[in-house]
């Protein structure tokens, strides 16, 4: 499936708002975690960036555990 700009942007908003759903025209798509979402970004973005002929960026997270 080739992946446009346009998805990005909804994975994208989805993360910003705390959404796990993501709709764009008649598709839509409910992920069951965060996690899943933001490894979908990840993988639109790097076939973006393969197709505009960039190398993809590494993303980092750092886990900040509670109750130290």
């Amino acid at each position: 499936m080739a992946y446009t700009q346009t998805d990005l942007d909804a994975i994208d908003s989805a993360i910003a708002s705390g959404e796990l759903e993501v709709s764009e025209g008649d598709k839509r798509v409910k992920y069951r975690s965060m996690n899943e979402l933001q490894k979908a970004r990840g993988l639109i973005a790097g076939q973006l960036a393969a197709t505009a002929g960039k190398r993809p960026t590494k993303q980092y997270r750092v886990n900040v555990s509670k109750g130290i």
